[in-house]
């Protein structure tokens, strides 16, 4: 595959694996739903302390895409500023940005800086976004490795009483979640409430269920805070045509706060639609 095609494939794949969390992968074990006890109420507020009170998380970033016998790796630049923006910018040769994904909390923008190119919509005009619940929020919740509810802003104590856990006295504790079509799993240590995988599958029987993976590991705690968070971030996208690996390794990370967090549009761009880019993406 030619170099071009490869870093197309780089930064097409992230929003087709984001935007498709409406459609995703079970890893966990089917539990069968319990009532909600003191137990497990004490373990969920567990796992809920241990969301981020910092502000900012910046990070040097080694971007990892695998898709069948193919695969590519490009270094970047994570910036991430709570409750208003996700970036992520990748770079060709080390010094040439290629793409930027842009998540904020009124639109999805995904520029391609070799080609010109560039895709800014709302969450709601996008189908498989706004069908699955998916917002700013959830992929918030996903690169930060915490607990979510899907159209939630934050998470209430009756919301807590939606999920459903597992403690059994093992070394992880399930948690689950259940929503017309989309399941939500995650697997939590029952000693630190830290979640190391979170999954959602889509259940379509008749074009086939599709699910994420998103496991997290390499845990380390935030310069001046008390707070761990994962250096390392694996996502699995399978659907019934086709599985995408995606690596998200952190280095330096740090809270950077002087950074612009909207990208401005040169009017030498050329503005696609979100069927020309998975168009692109499936022709890969």
């Amino acid at each position: 595959m030619k170099k071009t095609n490869l870093l197309k494939m780089a930064f097409l794949t992230l929003p087709l694996v984001l935007a498709s969390c409406s459609s995703k992968k079970k890893v966990v074990e089917e539990t069968k739903p319990v009532v909600v006890n003191t137990e497990q109420s004490n373990f969920l507020t567990k796992v809920q302390e241990n969301a981020q009170t910092t502000k900012f998380i910046t990070s040097k970033v080694k971007f990892s895409v695998e898709v069948g016998a193919q695969n590519i790796t490009l270094t970047g630049n994570l910036r991430m500023k709570r409750d208003d923006v996700i970036r992520l910018q990748l770079m060709a040769f080390g010094f040439v940005e290629a793409a930027r994904l842009e998540f904020t909390k009124d639109y999805v923008l995904i520029m391609d800086r070799i080609n010109k190119q560039y895709l800014k919509a709302p969450y709601i005009s996008v189908d498989f976004l706004r069908n699955s619940g998916i917002n700013f929020n959830t992929l918030q919740s996903l690169f930060w490795g915490e607990l979510f509810q899907p159209n939630r802003t934050t998470l209430t104590k009756e919301d807590y009483q939606k999920f459903t856990t597992n403690i059994d006295g093992g070394e992880d504790v399930v948690i689950t979640l259940e929503d017309n079509k989309l399941d939500y799993s995650w697997l939590a240590n029952q000693k630190t409430g830290l979640i190391k995988m979170t999954n959602i599958l889509y259940k379509d029987r008749i074009n086939g269920n599709a699910q994420l993976n998103w496991d997290y590991a390499g845990f380390a705690t935030l310069e001046n805070t008390s707070k761990q968070f994962p250096n390392d971030m694996k996502v699995t996208l399978t659907t019934p045509k086709k599985e995408v690996k995606l690596g998200i390794k952190l280095n330096y990370i740090g809270q950077e706060s002087e950074w612009e967090t909207r990208t401005e549009i040169s009017n030498k761009y050329r503005e696609v639609t979100i069927d020309e880019i998975l168009q692109r993406f499936m022709a890969l």
